[in-house]
Order: C-alpha cells, then structure tokens, then sequence
C-alpha cells in the first residue's frame, strides 16, 4: 500500500541551529510522520502557501506565530526559569506571548525534556548517584504519568490543522516491547562453590530455615532453581517473540554485580540458547559505568558467547549520568539503550514514549545513539511503589492506555527473578501477562 502524501511544513527560524534541527525533526518526523523545511528569509515564507510556522522574536503576520524561547538559539547548558502554565489540563512551561498560536513553547519544552538537559545541571543523586526522581521537573510538576511531548506534538498539530486545512499528518501504530533483565540467572545453581557456601552460612546465621530447605532441594534435583523462569517467559511469548528482548549482565562479582560467571558453561549455554530465539543486549555492570574499558571487556564476552556484534544496552540499576554513559555507549558501537526511565516512579522520565536519537548537550549535536524509553519496571510497582498486583496491573492499564492515545512504543522492565511466582512475587505473573494481553489487543486493533 503506497503511503500517503502528506503537506510539508515550512518553518520560520532566524537561525538554523542543531537545536532547532533536531527539535522540529523529532516532532514532525518521527512523532507527526510529516516533513519539514526551514528558512531564514522573512520574504520566502510570507510568500509561502504551505502550512507555516514563524519560530521567532517578530511577528510577521504570516502562518503561525510563535514567540520563541532563546533554548533552541543557545549554545551552551546554563540555569532556566522555569514558569509552569496550565494548558487543556497539562501543566506546562517556557510561556510566549499573547499573539502566539500556543501560551507555551513546545519546542523549548520538548528540546528541555528530551535532552534530559535538567540532568546535565543537578548535583543531587541518591544512594547510587543516580539522577534523583522526585527531582525530575515532569514529577514536580505532576505530570510524570502523561507523554507531554507526543501530546504537545499533536497539539501543534491541531493548532496548523485549523488555520491550514489542507495539513494533515502520518498516524503511527502502537508498539509494545517486554524486556527482561538478567542480573542474577539462578538463585542457588552454578553458583562458585565458595559464593554458595557463604550464602548457607549466612542464612543459616540469620535463621532463615526456608531458604535452606529451598536450597536442598534445588540441589537435589527435586525443585526447579526459583530464579529459573526462562521457559515461562518463551512460553508466554510464544509466537510472539519479536515482543521480548533480554539483556544479560556478564560483568565480574562485585558489591552490585552478582551475576553467574560469564565462564560458567551453563550460563554461557542459556545464554545462547535465548540469543538464537531472542533479540539479546547487554546489561553492563555497576562498576563499568564510569570505565569504559570495562564495559568494553564486557561486550566482548557477550559477543563471544552469541557470536554476533552487541548493539543494544540497558545500565544495571539504571545508572545513568549524563553525558558520559552515553558517549561511552556511542564509542563501543551500542545502537540503541533502554536505561531511560525512573527507579522509583511510573511513567515518562523524558516526557515521551518514541524513540530519540541522544543530542549531547556537551557537544550540542545529535547522535546516532537511539534511546528507547520505558514506562515501568517490576521493582517500582513492588519495592518502591508498595502496590500490589491488583493494583499494579491497574497503574498498567493507565499507563498503556496513556501510550495508546499517542500512538506511542510501551516499554516495560522485568526481571527473571520477578516472575518466579513464589514468596513476594507471588501473583505477579498476572501482571506479566496481562502487559503481552492488551499490548496485543492494541496492536491488533489498529491492523
């Protein structure tokens, strides 16, 4: 089926700065599906018949004006005032002027939220020097739960479409994608005989009888390893495991770091046994975030065991500092990441469910690097969040639905030892499942 043609927009900029670029590009290419063009001569957009944007100081009583912010004209990351405007029930900021199509500029907003550009500036982190959530400006604002910027995107949409009817744009489809990371693949099995004997002494210390007994009879063949739960999640996604994507952590036995070793021939053989059915990424250590040479001796062990090149990442325990953890990942070649996300919250950490491209604000340029966003991960509803399934599937539901209006990608995080239906994490397979249920209704009802 040939696609339909669509009207360009043609945008009036005083200058034509990779801000403005990336920006426009990323609300009118990717989220809008419509192509667009920029100009710095007053003259040839007055003259213009297409669908019109003026992006600047003067109004020039042609097409649409918006009084642009200086965000997008700058060059450098510096302290913005930030004045929070209540527009169809979204509190949003970076106000413009009385003759504007918009109170708000989305543009600056988007470029602000996207870019994660509050990052480059806090030094506040919690206990793992992470970006701390509740600093998060969205959080602050109570707007955290919606994708303001798939909805600011379709809001400027509906401002050209009144004025230009001739404009219309690309509806996308909804997309769901499951992600698992690894970073403990069993809880008692091929464990080093010393790691083992240290966790039996010291439930045995703490007088914790189940756990023992649990052990034993795991050993002895009687009762599946709990944290194994690989054949579960296949299970569930079968037919469908395009949905589902694994990350491994193979990094050495650290303080945060408790995965199996990557020489462990079973571990090596899992593995490669989900790589051939699976798409496969990496999960790279706590300890390799800020050493590059690290996460690269990493890398190279995965690609050995699956034999073929890693592009795909997501940090262990979300650790994320801006810039330097992604201009690690664009040396070694990673393609896409799926760390960007909250810890302790639900949500849209960048204000978006689409993919972006990463802009390094360092170097105010955009890269290759794609960063897919996610939505929710299992630990926030429980640990953090202290919901039960009932509850979370109904946080869920919310959530999707907020990504279903925008057409948007849904992304949830999930760990293997989440899903092993015993103790704390009983009912949660409920949860799993019903994320693969009503992304696929969705799917399907859109086809």
């Amino acid at each position: 089926m040939e696609k339909a043609q669509h009207t360009p927009v043609l945008i009036f900029v005083p200058e034509i700065t990779p801000r403005v670029e990336f920006t426009f590009g990323f609300i009118f290419r990717t989220i809008l599906g419509i192509e667009v063009s920029f100009t710095q001569k007053q003259s040839e957009f007055t003259q213009s018949d297409l669908p019109k944007i003026n992006y600047s100081q003067t109004n020039l009583s042609s097409g649409l004006f918006l009084h642009s912010h200086s965000l997008l004209y700058e060059a450098t990351v510096e302290d913005q005032k930030i004045e929070s405007i209540e527009y169809e029930q979204l509190q949003l900021f970076f106000p413009t002027s009385i003759d504007s199509f918009l109170p708000f500029d989305p543009f600056a907003c988007t470029f602000y939220l996207v870019t994660r550009y509050e990052e480059y500036l806090s030094e506040s982190s919690d206990e793992y020097d992470r970006f701390t959530d509740s600093e998060n400006l969205l959080a602050r604002l109570q707007m955290h739960q919606k994708p303001i910027v798939d909805l600011m995107a379709f809001l400027v949409a509906k401002q050209i479409s009144k004025h230009f009817p001739e404009f219309s744009f690309q509806r996308r489809s909804f997309q769901f994608l499951t992600t698992i990371d690894v970073d403990n693949a069993w809880a008692f099995k091929n464990k080093s005989p010393l790691v083992s004997f240290g966790a039996i002494v010291k439930a045995a210390l703490h007088l914790q009888w189940n756990e023992l007994k649990q052990r034993l009879v795991v050993f002895l063949g009687l009762q599946n390893d709990p944290y194994d739960t690989y054949k579960y999640i296949l299970d569930t996604y079968k037919g469908q495991l395009a949905y589902i994507l694994f990350f491994f952590l193979v990094g050495d036995r650290n303080k945060y770091d408790k995965n199996i070793s990557h020489k462990n021939k079973n571990f090596r053989q899992l593995i490669s046994n989900i790589s051939s059915v699976c798409d496969v990424g990496i999960h790279p250590s706590f300890a390799s975030n800020q050493k590059i040479w690290l996460f690269e001796k990493e890398k190279d062990r995965l690609e050995d065991i699956i034999d073929h090149p890693v592009t795909q990442s997501r940090q262990h325990y979300l650790k994320l500092r801006f810039p330097k953890t992604y201009q690690n990942l664009l040396k070694l070649g990673i393609a896409n990441d799926y760390t960007m996300g909250f810890a302790s919250l639900t949500g849209f950490r960048a204000g978006t469910c689409t993919p972006f491209p990463f802009f390094d604000l360092s170097k105010n340029q955009c890269t290759e690097l794609m960063i897919f966003p996610f939505q929710v991960m299992d630990v926030t509803l429980k640990n953090y969040m202290h919901l039960n399934p009932e509850k979370a599937s109904q946080l869920i539901e919310e959530l999707m639905l907020e990504v279903k209006k925008v057409d948007g990608t849904f992304i949830s995080l999930w760990h293997n030892e989440s899903l092993k239906e015993s103790g704390q994490w009983a009912g949660w397979r409920k949860v799993f499942e019903q994320i693969k249920e009503t992304g696929l209704k969705y799917t399907y009802e859109q086809s």
